[in-house]
């Protein structure tokens, strides 16, 4: 049988490739490649000649049963993401967990990680972060994720491309309040810039000056004193209305309230729809 290696590759800066991960790749039987135009390059560039298989989410299911089928006959497979850890936010997250259900063995060749990186020099609290990745393109989906990390003290940590940006950022403004933020965008590269500053600024800036490239936004958490404790059900209650004026779910209201509250979500639940 053989092995699936994790390979992480430069999120921008190709001096940033290790010799381990170009040997694995090298050696491998087979690279798996989010999208295999964007690895070509990789590989050219370090002269590896290792033949590539397209594996992206949209064929996931039905390719990853193929790349198993070739491990368990002895080939050693590696995967690749289009840039950093593959796995993260990653459809090679599902390959992995194909493989240890199977009882494959998983190797991981570390390498460079957009969200490290931004949180190294954000200069923000680093001892107690959460990666919350993309939000999603739905309105209510995305409201819904804010608001349940909406009294989470970690620092927090999203993905955002640049057309979205604003709309983005005035949302966090909305459910966050103005806390301290750090845009990092293009790291790695020729470009590279950290933006520290606070939300209220960040929505200002950038409606007069359009957002280029891809951006790391890494948010400072929740302080203690921000938190909205309820002293008894009906001020939990006014909370769960407020989300749901904001387009939230009742049931997501109510869930994420009791979370933050302690108190009862079918109570909360009833008491909504009485």
């Amino acid at each position: 049988m053989g092995i699936l290696s994790v390979v992480g590759t430069p999120i921008g800066n190709l001096g940033d490739m290790t010799y381990r991960a170009v040997e694995t790749l090298e050696k491998a039987d087979f690279i798996c490649a989010e999208d295999t135009r964007v690895t070509a390059k990789l590989l050219n560039y370090f002269d590896i000649k290792t033949p590539l298989v397209s594996y992206h989410e949209h064929n996931a299911k039905q390719v990853g049963e193929s790349i198993l089928n070739r491990i368990m006959a002895g080939e050693n497979a590696a995967i690749v993401t289009d840039a950093g850890m593959p796995c993260i936010s990653d459809p090679g997250e599902l390959l992995v967990k194909l493989c240890a259900e199977n009882g494959v063995k998983v190797e991981v060749v570390p390498g460079p990680s957009a969200v490290v990186s931004a949180l190294a020099i954000s200069g923000l609290d680093t001892a107690r972060f959460q990666f919350e990745g993309f939000l999603s393109t739905t309105k209510k989906q995305r409201l819904n994720h804010l608001a349940s990390v909406k009294n989470c003290t970690n620092t927090l940590i999203f993905y955002e491309a640049p057309h979205k940006l604003i709309y983005t950022l005035k949302d966090m403004l909305e459910y966050f309040g103005d806390r301290r933020i750090s845009l990092c965008r293009e790291l790695t590269k020729i470009h590279e810039e950290v933006f520290r500053t606070t939300l209220a600024q960040a929505v200002e800036y950038y409606e007069a000056n359009k957002p280029k490239g891809e951006f790391v936004l890494v948010i400072e958490g929740a302080k203690e004193d921000e938190l909205c404790p309820a002293e008894n059900i009906e001020e939990a209650l006014e909370q769960v209305k407020a989300l749901v004026e904001k387009g939230m779910r009742g049931a997501d209201a109510c869930r994420e309230i009791a979370k933050a509250t302690g108190f009862s979500k079918g109570e909360l639940y009833g008491r909504l729809f009485k």
